[in-house]
């Protein structure tokens, strides 16, 4: 009986590397040569019968991923998946590899190599969620719990966990939650979420140690509210329209009273003035189809390059996506049903700051969509003193932002020149978060 068990886990432990071996990816399609990094994919299930199948993409450091600090990456939409951040320079996090744009002629796009990847420092995680971005799926035709801001924080909390149990070579470095754009709505509720799973008896220990922000969606009249002001500062308006708009609509520019004609006609005006902005980054040009050389253009060309990659039968084999699971890959699924029920995350920041937590949240200084005035006033918000004030952060003798840390380990930094995800900014993210990480005084 002793021989057939010691058998039985042998053939387990086989079965076991097998599965692991499996996972490890060597090489990618469309990249020369063998990866520079090691990637491994796979899916986690969650819920209670692991109906939905959340994928993931996984970068070693390439550093000294023993030691390097592990990051679980959430791109924003909600329903834009992941990939986003690994394959795209066009966003502040680059990602290890991306899509070459010139010379492509057909078949497999083309993949190079990145210089500012945070994958040089650090261990990552890029997480497809809700259920239907990216690669992820649900084993079930239609969902009982639709997801939503507060249930993903359950269970992008529970993938967490899972995932830890099939690394455990990862559990005692520190780990910290980053994202953009939406997932400012449920990056500090999942922050919260592991924090109290910390002190649950018999759970295993998340090293929690922050979360890490850029231009994040926090409330909608705090973000959208603070758009006649940043329009007022980058001198989009006059100083005798801003006047009137603050008089006339008391500063509450979302759900105006409609009795308040002249608040109305005011913003009507504002919007008129505004209407051939680029809100994303409002120093690049909004683009007619006929621009061949409109910045927007290629990067909808980069996005499309991204779509033909993703889809390529040979790519989803080698990622090892389940066949069948998704008809089409895209970047954004708008059509996910998906429930908005955090109004405003800035009760999440206050409570992790009082669990102590460091974040590091981070704006393009020309992103209109979500302005940096909005989030510096809910960071404002929390009444924090200042420990380190209002200065400029510098790269090689040049201003590449300005800064502001806060007693609550919080700091608040800006990227010169940069808009909400269409800026080419990578070097200047990746100085700012290297330094950031590793304690440094930015």
């Amino acid at each position: 009986m002793d021989k057939e068990y010691v058998k039985l886990l042998l053939l387990l432990l086989v079965l076991l590397h097998h599965v692991d071996s499996a996972s490890i990816i060597r090489s990618l399609p469309g990249f020369e040569g063998p990866l520079p990094f090691e990637l491994e994919t796979g899916y986690i299930g969650v819920g209670e019968a692991e109906e939905v199948q959340l994928f993931y993409y996984f970068i070693k450091s390439e550093r000294n991923p023993e030691e390097d600090p592990l990051l679980l990456w959430l791109s924003g939409g909600p329903g834009c998946s992941s990939l986003s951040g690994l394959l795209y320079e066009n966003v502040k996090i680059a990602g290890p590899v991306t899509i070459k744009m010139d010379g492509y002629s057909g078949g497999i796009p083309s993949l190079v190599s990145t210089t500012y990847s945070w994958t040089k420092i650090a261990n990552m995680i890029y997480l497809d969620q809700p259920v239907g971005s990216g690669f992820s799926y649900s084993k079930t035709p239609l969902l009982d719990d639709i997801p939503s801001d507060t249930g993903e924080a359950k269970r992008v909390h529970e993938f967490l966990q899972k995932w830890l149990d099939k690394h455990p070579d990862f559990v005692s470095n520190p780990f910290y939650v980053a994202g953009n754009s939406y997932s400012g709505k449920v990056v500090p509720a999942i922050v919260q979420e592991i924090s109290k799973g910390n002190y649950i008896c018999c759970k295993p220990q998340v090293n929690l140690q922050g979360y890490v922000l850029g231009d994040p969606v926090t409330a909608i009249d705090i973000d959208d509210n603070y758009q006649i002001p940043f329009a007022h500062g980058m001198a989009l308006i006059s100083d005798e329209l801003y006047e009137s708009l603050k008089r006339r609509c008391r500063r509450n520019y979302i759900n105006v009273d409609p009795r308040n004609a002249e608040c109305l006609k005011l913003i009507k005006d504002f919007k008129k003035l505004t209407s051939g902005i680029n809100v994303l980054h409002i120093l690049l040009p909004r683009c007619e189809e006929s621009s061949p050389n409109c910045y927007l253009l290629l990067q909808r060309y980069k996005y499309t390059l991204s779509s033909y990659w993703a889809n390529d039968v040979s790519v989803r084999d080698t990622l090892q996506v389940e066949k069948g699971s998704k008809i089409k890959w895209v970047r954004c699924n708008r059509n996910i049903r998906y429930r908005k029920d955090i109004i405003s995350s800035v009760p999440y920041h206050k409570n992790n700051s009082v669990n102590g937590y460091s974040s590091l949240i981070f704006s393009g200084d020309h992103d209109m969509v979500i302005p940096f005035f909005g989030t510096e006033a809910w960071i404002r918000s929390l009444n924090y003193s200042i420990i380190d004030d209002w200065r400029p952060w510098m790269i090689n003798n040049q201003v590449a932002g300005y800064t502001r840390t806060y007693a609550n380990k919080m700091t608040f930094a800006t990227i010169k020149g940069g808009g909400h995800t269409l800026d080419p900014k990578q070097m200047e993210s990746f100085i700012m978060f290297q330094r950031w990480i590793s304690g440094q005084r930015m």
